[in-house]
């Protein structure tokens, strides 16, 4: 098994950034708790607060995967239909 980091953007929309916010938070406790999650940090950014940013890493790409079909994140997804303008993920491996 190899390590996998994962970098998740979330762009919420202008009048949406509370829900987003509240509902990602909502995220972090139950996800460090599952088998393999190494890290699972979120960050928003200092000049533009819509955007939020998670840096995961996870003991293999088959325990992330089974990270997001749990039903914590399909709550995450039914709760900002609607509020988020982009959700871009990116699957990365460390190499040095």
């Amino acid at each position: 098994m190899s390590q996998l980091t994962i970098v998740a953007n979330i762009i919420a929309k202008a009048d949406k950034v509370d829900l987003v916010k509240a509902e990602l938070l909502k995220l972090i406790a139950v996800t460090r708790a599952e088998e393999g999650c190494i890290n699972y940090d979120l960050h928003q950014d200092n000049a533009n607060p819509a955007h939020f940013m998670f840096y995961e890493n996870w003991q293999s790409r088959e325990l992330w995967q089974a990270h997001m079909g749990n039903q914590h994140l399909a709550d995450y997804v039914a709760a900002t239909e609607g509020a988020v303008v982009e959700f871009i993920v990116n699957e990365m491996s460390v190499i040095g």
